[in-house]
């Protein structure tokens, strides 16, 4: 079988799919505390993706009461420390990132989708990004799945947005029109020091739940568009939690054009959680890399 069938197979399992019912099912059984259960589960898991273990803070697989209590474990401090202007929010593959131009992000080459729809239709509010700056980190299996903060933020706003589950990897990407404006999502507005910056998390197939460190865990697989203003703000600093997968996916950060990808960063590398993504202010300092 042709690679190319065999994608234009995949996809069309995607639409298929009940995908809210088997990501429903996943959240359960990733939620279990049945002892065997949950200990065959993460085993084999760790085991499958070879997990290293060394930088949990917790290393034992057997200490984990549930699978999502292993997927969403904490490292130690030392683990991810922070480099300089902003820093990835996660561990992962740079899938891409560069410039928003006249308010469309790159998804895969010949497809783009609108900051507009990716933040959920607030014109207000995708202003700032319109001629912007954009990172998407996908988050693997054998990733860690905690996100934190590129720099230190104010939460202003989040809004959820109802949608599909596709899975989110390279097939989906290069073969699924507005993948990522079609996801269910979190959209979350911050005030930095480095201007306005949107952390969208994207929901998949089978991913079942993202948390807030605010809010804890966001409906999932809603039906309606949920706004939530936070009048006072919610201080993080830089590098601390902001949310977490319960499952995996991708984190999109988006910046105004007072940024720029760090020099040796592309697309297609591999990122740790706190290694430095965008540099702030004169783009002579470091030259943006041009996405694949």
């Amino acid at each position: 079988m042709s690679n190319s069938l065999r994608d234009r197979l995949f996809i069309a399992l995607q639409h298929s799919l009940p995908q809210a019912l088997l990501s429903q099912l996943a959240g359960k059984l990733a939620d279990a505390r049945t002892p065997w259960l949950k200990s065959l589960l993460i085993q084999q898991f760790a085991r499958h993706y070879r997990i290293d273990m060394s930088d949990a803070v917790e290393p034992h697989l057997d200490a984990y009461p549930s699978f999502n209590a292993f997927f969403t474990r904490a490292l130690t401090p030392e683990a991810r420390p922070l480099g300089d202007h902003l820093v990835s929010p996660a561990d992962g593959e740079v899938s891409q990132l560069g410039a928003i131009t006249t308010g469309q992000l790159l998804q895969a080459k010949g497809r783009h989708y609108s900051i507009d729809t990716l933040l959920g239709g607030a014109s207000q509010w995708s202003a700032p990004f319109q001629n912007g700056r954009f990172a998407t980190v996908y988050l693997s299996p054998r990733d860690y799945h905690r996100v934190h903060m590129p720099c230190a933020g104010t939460l202003k706003r989040t809004v959820y947005i109802p949608g599909q589950l596709f899975s989110v990897n390279q097939t989906t990407a290069a073969n699924v029109d507005q993948l990522f404006a079609r996801n269910e999502r979190l959209v979350c507005h911050f005030d930095t020091e480095a201007g306005p910056m949107a952390l969208v998390l994207v929901g998949a197939m089978i991913v079942a739940g993202i948390e807030t460190v605010w809010g804890g865990p966001v409906e999932a697989h809603g039906k309606r568009l949920q706004r939530h203003d936070f009048s006072n703000g919610v201080r993080l600093e830089k590098g601390q939690e902001m949310g977490r997968f319960r499952l995996g996916s991708t984190v999109i950060a988006c910046f105004d054009q007072n940024v720029t990808p760090a020099a040796g960063i592309s697309a297609g590398d591999s990122i740790r959680q706190g290694n430095t993504l965008f540099t702030i202010g004169d783009p002579d300092l470091a030259p943006a890399p041009t996405p694949s």
